[in-house]
């Protein structure tokens, strides 16, 4: 219960709902694939960048600022904090969105505003440890998910042979989704989180740490729960509103309330709250994820003092970030977006940015003078060069179909 399954489950965001439930809506059972072809990657890459944490005791960007140009570094930055803020602003905007569906009277931007200073108390005056707790145990409000299909007339057979033989429709619908679920599980933030979470780890440890082989182990198996956990989680999403939705005629989400009727099977009439429940919570859980990892790295690039752990007069311009951040996402209500269209589009970028972070994140995993001993193996290397090429190929294909209106 380490870094590891913070990270996966943080990838299960609003965002991360919004574009799973869409997905099963659109196309059935179609893009259960994804789950399946994407955990040994999305693991691979976030097992590179623990490791790249432990031994430079750096999150990426501090790494980048020690070992490469600042062109590279400044280009990293230019790619990830567009798609980071506008993930916030989506799921402040969802989370907004269903607090509305509870209780109708009160309009969705002022349960935007009360999440979002809600988020800021926590975030900045609790400590790391307590708030890293806490952040754990709001990863069990994600197996809700993992209910409803067997609560529901199943074909498994049909089940089986969309997880294992993929499924591609060239057309720009399809390619919007395909890019979107792949930009949400494997999202630049959680690279710079899981690097800067490992240093965070160590340093909170009772004594210090020697990275050695035994720890990379510890490591690997950490990352990889928490990947799994995440792919299990977004399995059941596709299944359920592939099974529930799809079946029930409910082939485009355009509000929360029909991606809420997934849940239906599992809660009937309280299926709204059960919905609230889990995207709310997943918001707690993944906007201080989302805003720590852009201040970690702001702060990591210009030499500031940075550390969930500290006090706010400690680290002032840390913090500054995370306000500011969090703060330009509220803004984003006022763009006439809806949550859910946002919440696709923020994924969306992400898919289009991941590829620029991946050959940088293999670039310095293979580089013996930052990793030493602990540079790729050939499995590290093969998945993750696997990754870079089905991100871009993706994201190319997307272009593509957008350029010539397929």
């Amino acid at each position: 219960m380490g870094p590891g399954l913070i990270t996966g489950a943080s990838d299960d965001d609003p965002s991360g709902i919004a574009t799973y439930s869409q997905a099963g809506a659109a196309y059935g059972l179609a893009t259960l694939w994804t789950a399946l072809i994407t955990f040994p990657l999305m693991a691979s890459i976030q097992e590179m960048c623990a490791r790249i944490g432990l031994v430079t005791s750096q999150g990426l960007a501090g790494t980048l600022r020690a070992h490469y140009p600042r062109a590279v570094l400044y280009v990293m930055l230019l790619f990830s904090f567009p798609a980071i803020v506008m993930n916030i602003g989506a799921d402040i905007e969802g989370m907004g969105a269903v607090g509305n569906l509870l209780l109708p009277s009160i309009p969705p931007f002022y349960f935007c505003v009360a999440f979002t200073i809600l988020l800021l108390a926590l975030i900045i005056y609790l400590p790391y440890p307590r708030m890293a707790a806490i952040l754990k145990y709001l990863c069990l409000g994600l197996l809700v998910y993992l209910v409803v299909p067997f609560l529901y007339h199943q074909d498994w057979l049909a089940v089986l042979r969309s997880t294992v033989v993929p499924t591609i429709r060239f057309d720009k619908d399809f390619f919007s989704i395909l890019v979107a679920i792949l930009g949400t599980t494997i999202s630049p933030y959680l690279f710079f989180w899981q690097a800067t979470m490992e240093v965070e780890d160590m340093k909170h440890r009772k004594r210090q740490l020697v990275v050695d082989k035994a720890v990379m182990t510890g490591v690997q198996r950490d990352v990889t729960f928490g990947m799994f956990f995440s792919n299990l989680v977004m399995f059941f999403i596709i299944l359920a509103t592939g099974t529930v939705l799809y079946q029930g005629g409910i082939h485009r989400i355009d509000t929360v309330e029909q991606a809420a009727k997934a849940m239906e099977p599992l809660a009937g009439r309280s299926a709204y709250l059960l919905f609230a429940v889990g995207v709310i919570g997943t918001g707690l859980l993944a906007i201080p994820v989302l805003s720590g990892s852009m201040s970690y790295v702001l702060s990591e690039t210009f030499g500031w003092e940075a550390g969930l752990d500290k006090k706010f007069h400690e680290a002032r311009a840390f913090y500054i970030v995370i306000i500011v951040s969090l703060v330009l996402g509220l803004c984003m209500n006022y763009l006439g977006i809806s949550p859910v269209k946002a919440l696709i589009y923020s994924a969306i970028l992400y898919g289009l940015t991941a590829p620029v972070l991946i050959a940088i994140i293999l670039h310095i995993s293979n580089n013996r003078k930052i990793m030493g001993e602990f540079t790729n193996g050939i499995y590290s290397n093969i998945s993750g060069v696997a990754t870079l090429l089905l991100m871009t190929a993706a994201a190319v294909a997307l272009v593509y179909f957008q350029v010539a209106g397929g």
